[in-house]
């Protein structure tokens, strides 16, 4: 949590943190400013809590609502006389400006930097930052073990909501599409539409980003929408130009965020239209039992590489080929059990038996097992989203069913 920040920079032996870019689908930024609309300027924020936003003139009332000291670049800083003094070169005048703070402040030490940026042009800035200030070194702060990355491993109640509001609309979003799907009549194994043409998956996915939209919330990494031997492959997004069939596995896997790169929310459910073939049913049976045995199973304290090499145990179990004996494979379980979510869709801690990550009290993960067998045209995962409560109780943020086969009409 945010309050975590002084404690964390403390054990990292830094002096202060240095956030670049603007807020929008800026973790590191938006995790101090909010929502804002900040397109410029950068965050400091110094060991014992200090935090200034500085920013340019026309976005001085968003600086200011983020509830943060601020600083007027142009104001406070004369900015373009800085421009001016590096010879219309912005990098040295993005150094100077820098300079000039630190300086204010007496920033010494060790500086953390991190943001959403375009690197060649903050390469070059920060090349002459430290030709400048020899007292202070700067580090990159930008990876899953970093102060923020470890401050954002758990929640506040604030963020909770924020999340389990996301999953409220990314909820509501999946049932319109099933809705949306069984609305459809089917002709020569495929849905159509009521001139007969077939519906695509590009359609869908279309429907999707509309009704976030239409709910305040956005889709920009794409969504997963599977059919066959794609959701035999856990990444393929799906092919947009295939018509959808009934009797097939379809994947769909969706994790939209708030509008302007807020708190995400992880989900994904499998389906057949109409009627499920012997094969998928038992796959499905298979993942769904260890879902439930897993997730049961999962409590606050403990490693999360426990977690995914229980997974791979139950999965061999059933006969399944699993990354634990074979790192290689491609078919079968050959995933994560888990991981976070909050700014980024994908954040700490990680389930992955190469680290030695644990599961805190406040922490949001996903739980998404699944089984892929691309060359039998199939794949399945089942996966929710759930809060690891400070009692140490495992809660689903929002519940919904996870019926295999959705019903077509006439069916």
């Amino acid at each position: 949590m945010k309050t975590d920040i002084d404690r964390l920079m403390k054990e990292a032996d830094l002096d202060a943190l240095l956030v670049l870019g603007p807020a929008a689908h800026n973790a590191p930024m938006i995790y101090f400013t909010g929502l804002a609309h900040l397109s410029a300027g950068f965050l400091l924020v110094m060991r014992g809590g200090k935090a200034i936003h500085f920013h340019n003139p026309m976005e001085r009332e968003e600086a200011t609502a983020t509830g943060l000291e601020t600083k007027d670049i142009y104001a406070d800083y004369d900015y373009p006389a800085l421009l001016e003094q590096a010879n219309r070169d912005s990098n040295q005048a993005d150094a100077l400006l820098i300079e000039k703070a630190l300086t204010e402040y007496k920033v010494h030490g060790r500086v953390g930097i991190s943001g959403k940026i375009e690197f060649g042009h903050w390469l070059r800035t920060i090349e002459f930052l430290r030709s400048r200030l020899p007292d202070v070194e700067i580090l990159g702060e930008g990876n899953l073990r970093s102060v923020i990355a470890k401050a954002r491993v758990t929640k506040d109640d604030d963020e909770i909501e924020r999340i389990r509001a996301m999953g409220r609309i990314t909820t509501a979003v999946v049932g319109d599409v099933a809705g949306f799907l069984t609305s459809h009549r089917v002709k020569d194994g495929f849905l159509v539409n009521r001139e007969g043409e077939q519906l695509t998956i590009g359609e869908v996915k279309r429907k999707i980003n509309l009704w976030l939209a239409m709910r305040g919330a956005e889709n920009p990494k794409g969504s997963i929408f599977a059919v066959g031997r794609d959701a035999g492959i856990p990444h393929s997004a799906g092919t947009d130009a295939d018509p959808i069939p009934v009797g097939q596995t379809i994947l769909f896997d969706i994790y939209p965020c708030e509008a302007g790169g807020g708190y995400f929310y992880d989900f994904t459910r499998t389906w057949c239209l109409g009627h499920a073939p012997d094969d998928v049913l038992q796959i499905y049976d298979d993942v769904l039992e260890v879902y439930e045995t897993v997730y049961s199973a999962i409590r606050a304290n403990k490693p999360c590489r426990d977690y995914q090499i229980q997974t791979c145990e139950l999965f061999e179990a059933k006969g399944h080929p699993s990354i634990l004996s074979d790192p290689l494979t491609t078919t079968g379980y050959v995933h994560s059990l888990a991981h976070g979510i909050g700014l980024d869709v994908h954040e700490a801690p990680s389930f992955y038996t190469k680290f030695d990550d644990v599961l805190l009290p406040g922490s949001v993960i996903t739980v998404e097992p699944g089984l892929y067998y691309p060359d039998r045209g199939l794949g399945v995962r089942i996966e929710d989203t759930a809060w690891m409560r400070p009692d140490g109780v495992l809660e689903t943020l929002v519940e919904f069913p996870k019926d295999l086969v959705l019903k077509m009409p006439g069916a």
